[in-house]
């Protein structure tokens, strides 16, 4: 299944230099949460428009393939985020070999995400 992750470019861009992403969410990593919050296709723009409206940085979404991260002995748990919606989150760090896509994405002028 395809699973996705809203990330700041300049923070991907560290990643793919250094070998592994460690952003959980909007400045937290994964060794403060314990996980990296991730979003199946349908949540991504419900999840971007509350969090990351007021973001000046240019964002980007990591597209990577669940089975892929699982094999690689890293664990996806689908979990309730708190509200009763279930949510893939990622237990480490995101090896770059693991996205297959990055999509550069935004906001309209309506405040609209788009990616």
């Amino acid at each position: 299944m395809t699973i996705l992750h809203l990330a700041r470019r300049a923070d991907w861009d560290a990643a793919r230099s250094s070998g592994e992403y460690r952003i959980s969410t909007r400045d937290a990593t994964v060794d403060q949460v314990g996980f990296i919050h991730a979003s199946f296709p349908d949540q991504l723009a419900a999840i971007a428009e509350s969090f990351y409206a007021d973001a000046d940085d240019e964002l980007c979404v990591l597209v990577m393939d669940e089975e892929a991260i699982q094999a690689a002995g890293t664990p996806v748990v689908v979990e309730d985020g708190g509200c009763g919606e279930r949510y893939p989150h990622i237990y480490g760090p995101i090896d770059p070999a693991w996205v297959m896509e990055v999509r550069p994405a935004g906001f309209s002028a309506e405040g609209r995400f788009r990616f």
